[in-house]
């Protein structure tokens, strides 16, 4: 089944733009190419106006686990956080999905 790596960012108001334009010029497009993702999507939380999420999708989970344990990976993570640090904090969650209509 289809699996999803879902990373939520809580980003300090005074950097959102910096941070939208950076996603949305640079990063979005580089770990769906790195990663090898099928697909990515991103935008801006309705409820809380600080909160950035970034949706990949994967074949399986296989695949999202080869990515979380790669040498990219771990590139990647360290240029966000010297990047962003003290602007913007980030988790993540892999979800596969089970049933869809």
């Amino acid at each position: 089944m289809t699996a999803f790596l879902i990373v939520r960012a809580e980003v300090d108001p005074a950097a959102r733009d910096e941070f939208d334009a950076w996603y949305q010029d640079i990063h979005l497009q580089r770990i769906a190419t790195a990663y090898g993702a099928a697909g990515a999507w991103r935008g801006w939380s309705a409820v809380n106006d600080n909160v950035h999420v970034a949706c990949y999708e994967f074949a399986d989970l296989a695949e999202v686990d080869r990515v979380t344990a790669s040498d990219e990976r771990s590139r990647m993570l360290g240029e966000f956080a010297r990047r962003w640090q003290g602007q913007a904090t980030w988790t993540r969650e892999v979800v596969e999905s089970i049933q869809a209509i």
